[in-house]
């Protein structure tokens, strides 16, 4: 995914952006970079890639040739960010949260029209590059923000950093956040709100959908208004979303807890305790056992000094790797226990049997587990949720091909809570990690516990739902 983070300040801006960018890392794993603008300077720019080490780390000796009232920064999951563009619009950094499926097509066509990309991401076309394109096609900056929207299939959020301040567009149907912050003398514009409690800012407003906003050191001026209709992704409450962060004013971990208590209250199976896979599982597992008037506690303990959530290789052997050396299940607290699990998302399924086998070989007498969301039928076609790179890659669609030699057939079926395909699916998934139980969220407690209305989330990954 990725996550940005700008600010514009009375003052000298680069502290709080540095920290303020940092707060993102959960989000993406592959670039981080940012960039400020200096009235007697211009455009300072640094890229570095995060594959193997820390935001912070990378960034902290360059801090001093930073300067200026404003910028903007970027965890990336996919491209070499932010770019500094030249145009008939003005100079401008540019940096973005998207995914485009039709790029090639996209790219194919501004080739036609003469226009020709630099900045070649491991061989490809940069997304970013591409957006920016198509902005300076437009006769002012919101005509060109309009063509992106127009343009792409998929969705995009940005910010643009220009001499006269922050521009900042939300994905047209809001499947992605934008934040706004404020503190006296400043502004924060960012995609985790959790960003901004440290820098002494406070939330001022949720973009919405569509919306493109100019943000100064002094005003938020708007540029666009936004659209009636949204489709905010529900994953970022489920797994994305760092626990302090609210989007659309509905709080990540009381949502979580919130899910995880409803399923509680429902559930009639026997156990001796409650315990979250960290991180995303916590909350859920913490609601789960004031729900079910269970004791909580850590069987699964997180080793954070070294395993931070961000760390996810593209190498499918060495994501089981890290998964399995970054939790270290605690043989104390599993010993002679009938113990519930609760995590939020079962995607390939590729460590859960290895796992469910550790905990019985380390004394746990029964191992149920509880999911906070639907099973993932559909792959993401709107943002960079997982890396997985088509349907079969999900547990999901690959039993329904051994179930009914097709991996498309019957998917409503499997995507109805409690109809006889459910059942099987969800049973046959149980049976093959050696769990006791597996339970999985209905998408209504889910939406129930987010708090907007159904037509306003996005559901497509496990309902099919969304097909813009």
């Amino acid at each position: 995914m990725g996550g940005f983070f700008g600010t514009v300040s009375m003052k000298s801006c680069v502290t709080d952006l540095y920290y303020g960018t940092d707060y993102n890392s959960h989000l993406g794993t592959k670039r981080g970079g940012m960039a400020t603008y200096d009235c007697e300077k211009g455009f300072i720019r640094s890229i570095h890639n995060l594959e193997s080490s820390y935001f912070r780390s990378k960034f902290e000796d360059e801090l001093p040739r930073f300067s200026g009232n404003a910028g903007i920064g970027i965890i990336s999951d996919t491209d070499s960010q932010p770019l500094v563009i030249n145009s008939h619009l003005g100079k401008f950094a540019i940096v973005t949260v998207a995914k485009i499926n039709n790029i090639e097509e996209l790219e194919k066509e501004l080739l036609s029209h003469n226009m020709h990309f630099a900045e070649l991401s491991s061989g490809k076309t940069n997304p970013t590059e591409l957006i920016s394109l198509l902005i300076i096609q437009g006769k002012d900056f919101v005509d060109g923000i309009e063509n992106v929207y127009r343009s792409i299939k998929g969705s995009c959020s940005m910010l643009l950093l220009t001499d006269d301040g922050i521009i900042a567009a939300r994905d047209k149907w809001g499947r992605t956040p934008i934040i706004i912050g404020k503190k006296e003398g400043a502004y924060a514009i960012t995609s985790e709100s959790s960003s901004l409690p440290n820098l002494d800012y406070e939330i001022e407003r949720y973009v919405g959908p569509g919306e493109i906003l100019r943000v100064r050191a002094n005003e938020i001026e708007q540029m666009r208004k936004p659209n009636e209709e949204m489709q905010i992704c529900s994953f970022l409450w489920v797994y994305y979303g760092f626990p302090a962060s609210c989007y659309e004013n509905k709080n990540v971990e009381e949502v979580r807890f919130a899910s995880g208590y409803k399923m509680g209250q429902k559930d009639d199976s026997i156990v001796d305790c409650a315990c979250g896979i960290p991180d995303s599982g916590v909350g859920m597992a913490l609601g789960y056992a004031e729900g079910k008037g269970v004791p909580y506690h850590r069987a699964i303990a997180k080793y954070t000094p070294t395993w931070p959530r961000s760390f996810t290789p593209s190498n499918q052997e060495m994501r089981s790797l890290v998964a399995k050396m970054k939790l270290i299940p605690n043989r104390a607290m599993l010993q002679g226990k009938r113990i519930l699990f609760c995590d939020d998302s079962i995607v390939r399924g590729t460590q859960l049997r290895d796992n469910v086998k550790i905990l019985f070989d380390y004394g746990a007498k029964e191992v149920h587990m509880r999911i906070a969301c639907p099973p993932l039928i559909y792959s993401c076609p709107f943002i960079n949720f997982t890396s997985s790179k088509g349907d079969l890659e999900l547990i999901t669609r690959r039993l329904i091909n051994e179930f009914e030699g097709d991996p498309n057939k019957n998917l409503e079926k499997y995507a109805t809570t409690d109809s006889p395909e459910y059942q099987r699916l969800v049973k046959t998934i149980a049976e093959r990690f050696g769990l006791t139980s597996l339970k999985f969220n209905t998408l209504e407690t889910l939406i129930e516990a987010i708090g907007l209305p159904k037509c306003k989330v996005c559901t497509h990954c496990f309902d099919g739902s969304s097909h813009f």
